[in-house]
Parts: C-alpha cells; sequence; structure tokens
C-alpha cells in the first residue's frame, strides 16, 4: 500500500515522499543528502551496496522478491525500493565533479508534458554541466517515476527547482542573465502568433520593474488592447550566444515556447536559437533540441574561457 500511494502526484505533494527504485538511483540519493524513511529489500546482498551509516537512520524491511516484482515499474527489477523525503535542492551535497564541471548556463523547461522527454532533458542538463535547471508550472512533475528512469541520477547531479510561475522565475536567474529561447523560426521570417496563452497575471517579471512595462501594447482588430509577441532577433544555434551567464528555454511538445517565455527572452536581450532542419519537417523532439543546444552553449562556453585564458598568458596579442 505504501509503496502504491507513493506513486502518486497527491500524495508526493501532500506528504513530501518519493518513491525511488534500484540500487544506483538510491545510492545517488543518500550520497546527495537525501533522506530515507523507509527501504524495501529482497536479500541482504543488495544493502552491501548501500552507505551503511544512511541505512541506521531508516526503516528497512525485507520482503520476497516476488512483492518488489509486482511493485515495480521496471521490466527487470532489481530488488530494491525506498521511500524518502521528498528532497529539496538547496539542502543537497551535489557531486564534486559536477560542481567543478558547473557552467553559467541554466536551462528553463517551459510545459515539457513527456515524463520520457522531460527525464531525458535533465540528464542531457547534467552532462553539459548545467548550473540549474527551472520548471515551469506545467510541466510534468519531475520526482514522477518515469521521469527518475529517465533522468538516471541528474536529479541528484544538479538543482532543479520545479512549479515556478513566471512572476517568480526571474528570481532563480543570476544577475545579469540573457535568455534565450530554442525555435524552429528561420532567421528571417515572419513572426508567427504562440498558441500558447500568456498567464493573466500582467507583464511585471522582476518586482514589476521589468522592461517589458515599456513593451507597447498590440492593438487587435475591434482596438482593444493586447498582448505583443515581442521581436527577438534569430540565428542559428551555432553561431554566438553565450554571453554568460545564458539560460536557454525548452518548450513543449504540443506548443512550442509561450508568449512569456518570449517575453522573459526579449527583457533580457536575449534570441531565437534555430536549429536548422530539413523542409517540411516541423520540429524537433523537445529533449533532442534540448541537447543540441545545451552542449552546443558548453561548446561556446568552454571556447570562450580559453580564449580569456590565453589573453591572459599573452596580453600583447
Amino acid at each position: 500500500k505504501a509503496v502504491t500511494i507513493a506513486k502518486s502526484k497527491k500524495f508526493r505533494d501532500h506528504h513530501g515522499k518519493v518513491l525511488l527504485e534500484g540500487p544506483r538511483l538510491i545510492k545517488d540519493a543518500l550520497e546527495a543528502g537525501a533522506v530515507l524513511q523507509t527501504l524495501f529489500f529482497s536479500t541482504m546482498g543488495h544493502l552491501k551496496e548501500l552507505p551503511e551509516a544512511e541505512l541506521k537512520r531508516a526503516n528497512l524491511v525485507k520482503v520476497k522478491f516476488e512483492d518488489i516484482k509486482s511493485w515495480s515499474e521496471l521490466i527487470t527489477p532489481q530488488g530494491l525500493l525506498g521511500i524518502f523525503s521528498k528532497p529539496n535542492h538547496a539542502k543537497m551535497t551535489y557531486p564534486a565533479a559536477q560542481l567543478t564541471s558547473s557552467l553559467p548556463l541554466l536551462l528553463i523547461c517551459d510545459n515539457i508534458r513527456d515524463p520520457g522527454n522531460l527525464g531525458t532533458i535533465l540528464r542531457s542538463a547534467a552532462g553539459a554541466g548545467c548550473e540549474k535547471v527551472l520548471l515551469t508550472k506545467g510541466c510534468v512533475d519531475p520526482w514522477e517515476p518515469k521521469v527518475l528512469r529517465a533522468g538516471m541520477g541528474a536529479h541528484f547531479r544538479l538543482p532543479i527547482v520545479a512549479n515556478l510561475d513566471w512572476e517568480s522565475l526571474p528570481s532563480n536567474l543570476p544577475a545579469g542573465v540573457q535568455v534565450c529561447v530554442a525555435d524552429n523560426k528561420e532567421p528571417g521570417a515572419p513572426a508567427k502568433a504562440v498558441s500558447m496563452p500568456r498567464a493573466a497575471a500582467g507583464t511585471g517579471f522582476a518586482s514589476g520593474k521589468s522592461k517589458l512595462e515599456a513593451t507597447p501594447e498590440c492593438k487587435d482588430e475591434e482596438g482593444a488592447a493586447g498582448d505583443c509577441i515581442p521581436e527577438l532577433a534569430t540565428q542559428y544555434y551555432y553561431e554566438n550566444w553565450t554571453q554568460p551567464p545564458v539560460a536557454v528555454v525548452i518548450g513543449g511538445e504540443t506548443h512550442g515556447v509561450s508568449l512569456d517565455a518570449l517575453h522573459l527572452a526579449a527583457s533580457t536581450g536575449g534570441k531565437r536559437l534555430v536549429i536548422p532542419v530539413v523542409p517540411g519537417v516541423d520540429s524537433l523532439n523537445s529533449a533532442i533540441a534540448a541537447g543540441i543546444v545545451l552542449f552546443e552553449g558548453k561548446r561556446q562556453l568552454l571556447q570562450r574561457h580559453k580564449q580569456e585564458d590565453e589573453r591572459q598568458k599573452f596580453p600583447g596579442v
């Protein structure tokens, strides 16, 4: 009953608990400082793979492997299920190798609703060395079992801040950040309407003092004021865009980037980043697009860092 309930988002939100499965994910969580409450295991050998000190603080329940197999969502269950307190990114201890490889590169997920896509995106963000991932309201719960499986431990390698509205999102961004949006609009093509409606909460993004306040209102045919689609500079993703710190917005599978994301990008002097595809191909999968743009961002930032080091060594060149 505990395992079944822990799979429910309603339970996760109400009780602040998450379900993790398999020795690798549970070990990653324990090493990052996540609090284990109850561990279900089928053999004593499974416990030897986990930090002993952390196990002493938890309830250990030995059950038959057949039971774990019936509870598990994996094709080949590994005999370990753990119920944890929902991790708080501000209290986590991330791997030293991840921290030393971190770049001034952030990711904003805008209405990513497919669990497999979000997990894959988080895994790519960790691999690229992103500093942080921000999830807007409308994204799938990052602690959903399918997201955890696809993430392959990314949840415990970098901060993931979920359920943010667009008004509070800028407070989670570093000062001077430039926000860019991944898009399939070719450079020079006319702007097209965005199907995602803006939140009804007005235009201010940061304490009511956003540059958006200077954005003129659009008029519809009736003369009523409406939302403008802001004009953003558009370029290919492989051209230079990484003025650090920089954040990239990846839009959802159905509607793409929202109008809120475009306004945030405009308020920071951001750009549209286009991944060119063969004519007739509508768009790329959001997880694939995220991987392409993030690793290009990583390449550009590392190249910039290398050039700055060379200028310091040889200032006369």
